[in-house]
């Protein structure tokens, strides 16, 4: 924007934390199979809770009732009776499976109350409503069996046993598990198909760990699956694998951006299309209908699109928009008379007008590689000279996306701008970009997010005296290299659940994640057990170069968190307090990896807030 214009534009203003970190005022809509009802989120007594009310219209009322962390996801039961929803303790994720009466009047009853355990779900299947598939590593606490669950009895029958390399888990249309995806010692994937419940799995493909072959569903006649494949290709894409031969059909691809999923009818078992993110959402079609609906859809707002719930029959949708500027509008699609029917805004509180509009841009790394990222401006002042923070998402097998970022609108807010760089590593782009990261924890993953630093200083954006790093878990991570490997850069520095020594934390994983270890952390970081790859992984650990930090830091820890533990916030800021460099450290007891709790997430905020407004010369806005 012309400096001029931004002297006269309309500085917005601070927002209150709470408005972006509290509890929405509703959430995740669903409709109930039968489609006479409809569901969201939405607090009781400050708690969120599922609240249940008639599909066309009337009060509301809550049929669940979570005293302590809230419920986050739910389903219904396919025969529209019950609440289907998964609760850890403490953020420990120890998942259990929890059901109440969908009409509010009976008692929530947990169908795995089993101390320990980590219970999944694989799918509810239309075919048996009265029960669910899940996964239990009941039996060994590293493995994790399929059983099929009696919802009004909470009876477990296994179906599958887990015999030791089995990831992952996949259901036909009739509601049997006959299907299974398994890691080799190598770390490449092999997927297993069997006739029936009982009978032997077979190997029907096998997949190098670059690509992919992530199953999605049974094709309606059950003689294929439909998978994520790159095999031959850079870019995932929709395949149809021939469960006789194993040869590959392929179905759907896009020239920019990896599969995100099929969609597929839960009535018929047809494709009826392929999504993709780019920047935004793209939606191939394969079925006249559905790219209608879409067109419709597409009409009724300017975010993306996500349906969230429908009913048995498919007529009734419930779709939600991810907008950068105006988070969570949905509404009750008919598909029949293609009209909808707003249903709310998750905070209306918020004004559009004075949320800051997130802009993808490129970035090209030094070796080459097109980052594809995201630039937050403060509303209303000149973008030049600004204080700025670098927030590093992660996985680091994720990304970051086009839409409503409650972290990237708080600091936007405060004065600061935003960037979000898609680092090598990243999912979504491509299996070469992905596979760029292998070894290059603190290398040329890092390298990436100090390019995206100089991209902003160069064009003047941000003032190179007064950046900031942010991040949770790899973000954590990477704040804390920044703070190590690059001790200039930096002003001001937040980890939040970030690992500080890569020996420590892929030793402290839980027993459920050894079977993923050789595909992920040994493939892409080393195995701290071989003594040759040791020495690597010590030299990429920012405790060992401790000794480098000068910047200030603070750092955020859950107690309860099985991912990161906290040890390795403690060594970290042990070490830093003995050398005297100047550290916070906030701690939660009652929480895991990230904050569940409204009441910590704004404690939390507002110890970032003052931290970066005292660091980086922000603003800091009304309490609470």
């Amino acid at each position: 924007m012309p400096a001029a214009a931004c002297h006269h534009a309309r500085v917005p203003p601070l927002i209150p934390l709470r408005h972006l970190f509290g509890n929405p005022e509703r959430a995740l809509a669903r409709v109930s199979p039968d489609g006479t009802r409809l569901s969201w989120l939405a607090p009781r007594e400050g708690v969120l809770n599922v609240w249940v009310a008639p599909a066309g219209g009337g009060e509301g009322r809550p049929v669940t009732d979570d005293r302590d962390r809230g419920v986050r996801q739910y389903l219904w039961s396919r025969d529209s009776r019950r609440i289907v929803y998964l609760q850890d303790d403490g953020g420990d994720e120890n998942t259990h499976i929890l059901c109440a009466d969908a009409d509010g009047g009976g008692r929530t009853r947990d169908l795995t109350p089993f101390s320990g355990v980590r219970a999944g779900l694989i799918a509810a299947p239309r075919a048996t409503p009265r029960h669910l598939l899940v996964s239990l590593n009941l039996r060994d606490r590293s493995l994790f069996d399929a059983y099929r669950l009696t919802l009004a009895t909470g009876r477990l029958r296994m179906v599958a046993e887990n015999p030791g390399d089995v990831v992952g888990w996949l259901a036909d249309r009739e509601g049997r598990v006959r299907a299974a995806r398994a890691q080799t010692p190598a770390g490449d994937h092999r997927l297993l198909v069997r006739d029936d419940e009982g009978a032997p799995f077979r190997v029907v493909a096998e997949y190098a760990n670059e690509d992919g072959g992530h199953a999605y569903a049974f094709t309606p006649e059950g003689d294929a699956l439909w998978v994520g494949s790159a095999r031959g290709c850079d870019l995932r894409r929709l395949v149809r694998l021939d469960l006789a031969t194993g040869e590959e059909t392929v179905v759907d691809e896009d020239d920019v951006a990896d599969l995100s999923g099929p969609v597929i009818s839960d009535r018929t078992g047809a494709l009826l299309g392929a999504v993709y993110l780019r920047d935004r959402v793209v939606l191939h079609a394969h079925d006249p209908g559905l790219a209608a609906d879409w067109e419709a859809i597409r009409a009724l707002h300017g975010g993306d699109p996500r349906i969230t719930g429908q009913d048995a029959e498919e007529r009734l949708m419930v779709v939600t928009f991810d907008d950068d500027r105006d988070p969570g509008a949905t509404f009750l699609y008919d598909r029949r008379s293609r009209t909808a029917r707003f249903l709310h805004r998750s905070r209306p509180w918020l004004d559009p007008e004075a949320l800051a509009p997130m802009r993808p841009v490129t970035i090209t790394s030094r070796d080459g590689l097109p980052l594809r990222s995201y630039l937050t401006l403060p509303p209303g002042a000149e973008p030049r000279g600004l204080p700025a923070v670098l927030v590093v998402h992660g996985g680091p097998w994720a990304r970051d996306a086009w839409g409503y970022d409650p972290e990237a609108q708080l600091l936007a807010n405060r004065g600061y701008a935003v960037l979000q760089v898609n680092y090598r590593g990243s999912t979504g782009f491509g299996k070469a970009f992905m596979h760029a990261a292998e070894r290059e924890f603190a290398g040329r993953m890092h390298d990436d997010l100090v390019d995206g630093v100089r991209w902003m200083v160069e064009r003047g954006i941000a003032d190179p005296a007064r950046v900031g790093i942010y991040g949770g878990s790899y973000g954590g991570y990477a704040a804390l290299v920044g703070a190590a490997f690059t001790p200039d850069l930096f002003a001001a520095v937040v980890s939040f659940v970030g690992p500080s020594s890569l020996v420590t934390l892929i030793r402290s994983f839980p027993p459920y994640w050894r079977p993923f270890l050789a595909s992920t952390w040994h493939r892409y970081v080393g195995d701290p057990d071989d003594p040759e790859q040791l020495p690597d992984l010590e030299a990429r650990s920012p405790l060992n170069r401790v000794d480098a930090i000068r910047a200030p830091l603070l750092v955020i820890q859950g107690a309860n968190d099985p991912r990161v533990t906290r040890a390795e916030s403690d060594q970290m800021v042990a070490a830093l307090r003995e050398r005297g460099v100047e550290v916070e450290y906030l701690v939660k007891d009652d929480e895991g990896h990230g904050f569940a709790k409204p009441e910590n997430r704004l404690e939390a905020w507002a110890a970032i807030e003052r931290f970066f407004a005292r660091h980086l010369g922000g603003a800091v806005g009304p309490a609470g």
